[in-house]
């Protein structure tokens, strides 16, 4: 045996992390270049410890950075690795109990966005000893099953140190998942809090420097081959790009196609950035909250590309988005679970930037007629100006949402990053924001999670500051999602990490309320009101008397309030500059109407409507549902 270091499992296993490096071509970083961590007894003596002696020892092997909430750790991992494209994220150790519950609904926005975070939440004994120990949840029909458990079906990879001699495998078989293009999301190590601090002999070549190469697979020839056939055949094609197009950084290589080919691009929302706004072949979002440039040519597409996208109910318009009879789809995707979606008559798996290369090859003096070209460029000035005439200020004391985008956009800069997750504003900004910069769109819409914003937000500026990269992240929020998960701004005031909130104060659920209004549920539940003893709702006029701005201003943000005014946006515009000049965080609180909505983009979304009801506007609204409905397919393909 040779030579070996005696360490507990915790001091092993940091140490471990911090040796490992992620390699993709002439890029070299760090895979954990640093840990979240809240104590509590399930892993202060474990975790805990191992962090405290390295920040002693040499504070650079493994830095530590606070958290306020165990969910937001992950989020900010997630943001980061978006920043990173994948190859670094964060490592989030939480304690047992509640601690590690707090990060399941992380761990499944992880894994469905296929972003790597790694989660390190503790366990109960693995001896026993003390069963039952605080925080440990006892079934009487399986007295082994812990909270942890409850991470199997959220994670791409799930395993227990329950011996240490465990942690080689675990950890090797961890960061294998962690650094694959195709199966990475939340990879979770649970640690008893035993196991933690005992001690074993760990051999000194676990602990040196792993480089993880990213797999970029090229595309195999025979379906290569078909997919140019399908193409070259095509008189109306279209792309659908997705978020792998970006973690590939295959950029280039789409613009490459499209100037040469000229066919158009539709994006999905993590897509969004793949080209410029204005690019001639860039007709934005596509799908549910597409525009209706987009909208209106995927609809008569013969043959649709998807790149890198995992096909969502929104990209899709809950299948109703493609409905030419004779569409073929070719489906290009590093995943095989994702690129047979649909039933796709063509799928290719390999990596976007390398099939994209291969494509640009094969599809050499390929290019679309005049008539669609034309066509292409019509739709996209048509869309181009509506968009513009969303922006124009309406004058009105509370600004329409829209035009508050149009004035958070007039003020940011080419490079700023736009963050955002739920709500109405992903929506919103899936047709008006006009992205100016490959990594310039972070919006979390896989999952949707209310709450991501913020922590997502301080994730994605650590990420940019670790390349050395100071543009201003932008976190737009409605008051909904800043109630769920605010606590963040903490982090960013403890740390100096500038953010810019735009807090958009609705007094309600912007985005469900008007959902609820389309299948006849009248906006039930929606409100922020005072409880109404006579109705029995919440539906009332007496608002709550809730100061969101005096909460930031608490946290130690500088806070700029804009007066319901004629002048609100001018006066938006203004806050933005003042915030981009200053080096502190800014927290910008507007009122709004949440009533006037963006320029209708003809997507649908399959929300099902009651098929009986004593409502009037249930069964109008179930009407409208049949129509729709009616235009679905079983299959895309």
């Amino acid at each position: 045996m040779g030579a070996t270091k005696r360490m507990t499992v915790s001091q092993a296993l940091v140490e471990f992390l911090a040796h490992q490096w992620t390699v993709d071509g002439d890029l070299r970083e760090r895979t954990i270049p640093g840990m979240f961590g809240i104590f509590g007894h399930g892993n202060v003596a474990g975790i805990g410890q191992a962090l405290k002696q390295f920040n002693v020892e040499n504070p650079d092997l493994m830095p530590y950075h606070q958290a306020r909430n165990e969910q937001a750790m992950v989020h900010q991992a997630v943001g980061y690795a978006r920043m990173h494209r994948r190859r670094g994220t964060y490592a989030s150790a939480a304690s047992v109990g509640p601690g590690a519950a707090n990060m399941l609904t992380a761990a499944a926005l992880a894994t469905t966005n296929r972003l790597p975070a790694l989660l390190l939440p503790s366990d109960t004994f693995a001896t026993r000893v003390a069963d039952p120990v605080l925080q440990q949840l006892e079934q009487p029909w399986d007295t082994g099953i812990q909270v942890t458990d409850a991470f199997r079906p959220l994670s791409k990879f799930f395993d227990r140190v329950q011996r240490p001699e465990q942690l080689y495998s675990i950890a090797l078989a961890a960061m294998r998942v962690l650094t694959d293009p195709a199966e990475t999301g939340a990879v979770t190590i649970a640690l008893p809090e035993d196991v933690q601090a005992e001690a074993l002999d760990v051999p000194l070549e676990f602990l040196q420097d792993r480089e993880w190469h990213l797999r970029r697979p090229l595309p195999e020839r025979g379906p290569l081959a078909r997919a140019v056939a399908a193409i070259r055949g095509a008189k109306n094609p279209f792309i659908v790009a997705g978020g792998g197009v970006l973690y590939s950084g295959a950029e280039e290589q789409l613009r490459a196609l499209v100037e040469a080919t000229g066919i158009p691009v539709g994006t999905s929302q993590a897509g969004g950035g793949v080209l410029n706004w204005d690019h001639p072949q860039n007709l934005g979002g596509v799908g549910a909250t597409g525009t209706l440039a987009a909208n209106l040519l995927a609809a008569e597409a013969d043959v649709i590309i998807g790149i890198g996208t995992r096909y969502s109910d929104f990209t899709t318009a809950s299948r109703t988005a493609f409905q030419n009879p004779d569409v073929v789809f070719v489906n290009i995707n590093i995943a095989s679970f994702d690129a047979y979606k649909h039933g796709s008559q063509q799928p290719v798996i390999a990596d976007a930037r390398e099939a994209l290369a291969e494509l640009s090859i094969e599809l050499e003096g390929f290019e679309i007629s005049r008539e669609y070209s034309e066509r292409i460029a019509r739709e996209k000035a048509e869309w181009d100006a509506a968009v513009d005439g969303a922006f124009v200020p309406s004058g009105l004391a509370l600004p329409g949402q829209p035009e508050i985008i149009g004035a958070v956009q007039s003020t940011s800069a080419p490079e700023d990053v736009i963050v955002q997750a739920a709500g109405s504003l992903p929506g919103d900004l899936h047709k008006l924001w006009r992205v100016r910069d490959p990594l310039g769109y972070h919006v979390e819409y896989a999952f949707s999670c209310m709450g991501y914003e913020i922590a997502g937000g301080v994730g994605a500026k650590r990420g940019l500051l670790a390349d050395g990269d100071d543009r201003d992240v932008i976190v737009m929020v409605g008051d909904g999602s800043y109630l769920m998960l605010n606590t963040e701004l903490v982090t960013a005031v403890a740390e100096g990490i500038k953010l810019i909130v735009v807090l958009i104060q609705n007094h309600g659920y912007a985005s469900i309320g008007h959902l609820s209004e389309t299948v006849g549920s009248e906006r039930f539940g929606t409100w922020y009101r005072e409880y109404d003893d006579q109705a029995r709702n919440f539906q009332g006029e007496k608002i709550l008397p809730v100061d969101l701005a005096m909460n930031a201003r608490s946290y130690g943000l500088d806070v700029i309030e804009i007066e319901p005014a004629a002048s609100a946006i001018d006066d938006l515009k203004a806050a933005v500059a003042q915030a981009k000049a200053s080096e502190k965080s800014t927290f910008i609180h507007i009122n709004s109407d949440p009533l006037i909505y963006a320029p209708d983009g003809a997507g649908w979304w399959d929300v099902p409507v009651p098929e009986v009801s004593t409502l009037a506007s249930t069964q109008q609204a179930r009407d409208e549902y049949l129509t729709q409905q009616a235009n679905q397919k079983p299959l895309l393909g």
